[in-house]
């Protein structure tokens, strides 16, 4: 039986992770919030062909997930998941730019790939930041986050709806395709003239649960407003956790360690 909840879509176990009780668990959600942006903004600032700059940025993820205590392989299962996306997007890469840029002896490697590697490295590490923030945070603390910046509420209660409401997608395929299992018991693909019709199915399956679980929240008192079990402050913890990473990752922007670390080790060795 294929169980898309358990072995795909589990993303709800995030939720269960942020219920933590680390260093990091008990920051402000905003202080979390501020370094992720602030170290997806460093990242994705670097030009295409980057590579050796952001291999020091793993530091963040690698230092919150063992702080933090996470499964790394849960996480890593994840982004691995998500991957055809950036796959997808460089893979013609290597096809469009052929100039050579690094030359190894005899072999060349052109612009096309290092900068498809490029978007490989920047997808694992943005991924995996947001990942951690969820994981650290909770969805909810991160919309609280989000209004507490003055995000509009209209845009912050869709985001945590579309979250909230992944799940009943799933949760429904999932019977659908346990139906459809123990209906068939030697196909395991569907057809082409079966797959349309089982995805409308689907879409309204889950709109009519959806709008069930909406008015059922409406009965016990939901007025579109976010609460949290911790409230919201800012220590001196959160401001040295914020500015500190900050300032790294302003540092790991100017300057290419790699290299300059290269460039010491051969002077060194000479």
């Amino acid at each position: 039986m294929n169980n898309i909840g358990a072995n795909s879509f589990n993303i709800g176990y995030l939720d269960t992770l942020a219920c933590g009780d680390s260093v990091l668990h008990r920051l402000d959600p905003r202080a979390k919030l501020i370094a992720t942006l602030m170290f997806i903004v460093a990242v994705v600032s670097f030009d295409k062909y980057a590579l050796s700059q952001l291999t020091p940025f793993f530091i963040y993820p690698i230092v919150l997930i063992s702080l933090g205590g996470l499964p790394a392989g849960y996480l890593l299962k994840k982004v691995l998941l998500v991957s055809p996306f950036a796959i997808l997007v460089g893979i013609f890469n290597p096809l469009l730019d052929k100039e050579i840029l690094i030359q190894f002896g005899s072999i060349g490697i052109a612009g096309g790939w290092i900068s498809f590697m490029s978007i490989l490295l920047r997808f694992v590490l943005t991924v995996t930041a947001a990942l951690i923030l969820v994981s650290l945070t909770g969805f909810n603390a991160v919309c609280g986050a989000l209004l507490k910046f003055g995000m509009p509420r209209p845009f912050v209660m869709q985001l945590l709806f579309f979250y909230r409401y992944i799940f009943v997608l799933t949760d429904e395929a999932e019977r659908m395709v346990r139906a459809g299992s123990f209906r068939s018991f030697n196909s395991r693909a569907v057809g082409f003239k079966t797959f349309i019709p089982l995805t409308g199915t689907l879409l309204l399956r889950t709109l009519e649960r959806a709008e069930r679980i909406y008015h059922a929240m409406c009965c016990r008192g939901f007025d579109g407003h976010i609460r949290i079990i911790r409230a919201m402050k800012i220590r001196h913890q959160e401001i040295i956790f914020t500015l500190g990473w900050t300032f790294l990752f302003i540092w790991l922007r100017c300057y290419n360690i790699p290299l300059t670390l290269g460039a010491l080790i051969t002077g060194v060795l000479k």
